[in-house]
């Protein structure tokens, strides 16, 4: 049984997760909570038990010092709440952490005792994948469920993958078992320029989770900083005619297809968004923060300000041949299930300075249905690279297969 002290009772709680590593394209979907938790200044209640989950080899403790004393950090999941008032108030509980090497099952309850003991009533649980989706479109958003309930009440997807999954899918199926409602965010990072950060598909798995919870979220600098990772891409893009052909096929193939994000449903639902930032008021956040809110969205990050930092150089196309099949695909690694609606993680491709990235696989891409497929990856490095990381930030090992116990 959790105990929880100096919690206060909360109100119309829901839990908002996301993981580093498999799960997580871009660090995308993990930077989403960090935003979530730095914005709203949450407070850390509880943590896991790191020697329960994690295998110190993959995912490696940090020694760091402070006033000149050595202290080490282990890699582990920690939950936060946020109190969110105004006219309809709504707190948050935050789950942020790395996906565990092993124990999913008693990680899964272990995270559902909490839940219980604080009253969630809804379970978000974010990730991103690779797809064949063009950096200058609208990143595509799936939300997902496996309870047929929810997916006719919200109407939401409701998920038919089988395959290979990541902590996302076997967190989501546990939920659904335990009689909590639980939706999965899936996020579409463009396969060919995939190393972390990714701040416009973080900026859009935020506009979507305040779709889904209706709760108006702070967006801070987000918004520059997706106009700035776009205009980076653009040029580097602009640079290499190969590579510009490549994106120009996805972008026809985009256009062609018929998107969500030109749907009268999304259409509304951008107004409904512009009425409540216009109306909402309050610090943190401007009228206009939505990735779509400028007009045209195939160019709205096009006119982002100079002097940042650009991303890593785009590979070319034929070396991402078979990288991110949209169909089902097996992943290395050994850990598998036959939940709905998953997809992992962050996968790379090498920039000219010999950067690493992570792979992962997709549930959803431009060009495909979201729910019905996923494709895998490994990490891979740059010939001048030192070491690539295994998503917790701390890890010097290549990549890991996560098990279950």
């Amino acid at each position: 049984m959790i105990e929880l002290e100096g919690v206060p009772e909360l109100v119309d709680p829901v839990m908002v997760a996301a993981f580093e590593g498999w799960n997580d394209a871009g660090d995308a979907a993990s930077t989403a909570v960090a935003h979530l938790d730095r914005e709203w200044k949450g407070e850390v209640f509880a943590a896991l038990d790191a020697e329960d989950y994690y295998d110190f080899q993959v995912n490696r403790p940090t020694v760091w010092l402070d006033g000149g004393v050595r202290k080490i950090t282990w890699p582990t999941t920690r939950l936060s709440v946020v109190r969110i008032g105004g006219d309809k108030p709504r707190d948050l509980v935050l789950v942020r952490g790395i996906e565990p090497s092993m124990r999913w099952r008693s990680f899964c309850n272990e995270l559902l005792g909490f839940a219980h003991e604080l009253g969630v009533e809804l379970v978000v649980i974010m990730g991103a994948l690779l797809g064949d989706t063009p950096h200058t479109r609208p990143v595509p958003v799936s939300s997902v469920t496996s309870d047929l309930d929810l997916a006719r009440t919200m109407d939401l997807e409701e998920t038919k993958y089988e395959g290979p999954t990541g902590i996302v899918g076997i967190l989501q199926e546990a939920c659904t078992h335990a009689g909590v409602p639980a939706v999965s965010l899936w996020a579409a990072v463009p396969h060919y320029v995939s190393q972390p950060p990714n701040p416009k598909a973080t900026l859009a798995l935020l506009n979507r989770l305040e779709d889904l919870i209706d709760m108006r979220i702070p967006l801070g600098e987000l918004p520059e900083d997706a106009r700035a990772w776009q205009l980076g891409v653009d040029q580097l893009a602009a640079e290499d005619s190969e590579v510009a052909e490549y994106v120009q096929t996805l972008e026809e193939a985009r256009d062609t297809a018929e998107l969500p994000e030109a749907s009268g449903e999304a259409i509304a639902r951008e107004f409904e968004r512009y009425l409540r930032r216009r109306d909402g008021g309050g610090p943190g956040s401007p009228p206009g923060g939505h990735a779509t809110e400028s007009g045209d969205p195939a160019t709205y990050l096009r006119d982002g300000p100079g002097g940042r930092v650009r991303p890593p150089k785009p590979q070319r196309p034929e070396a991402t041949d078979g990288a991110t099949d949209n169909d089902d695909a097996s992943d290395t690694s050994d850990t598998s299930d036959t939940s709905d609606g998953d997809a992992s993680g962050a996968s790379g491709t090498t920039g000219s300075s010999g950067a690493t990235g992570r792979s992962g696989t997709s549930e959803a891409s431009g060009a495909s249905d979201p729910s019905d497929a996923e494709s895998s990856g490994s990490e891979s490095s740059g010939s001048g690279s030192s070491g690539s990381g295994s998503g917790s930030g701390s890890s010097d090992s290549g990549s890991s297969d996560s098990s279950e116990d």
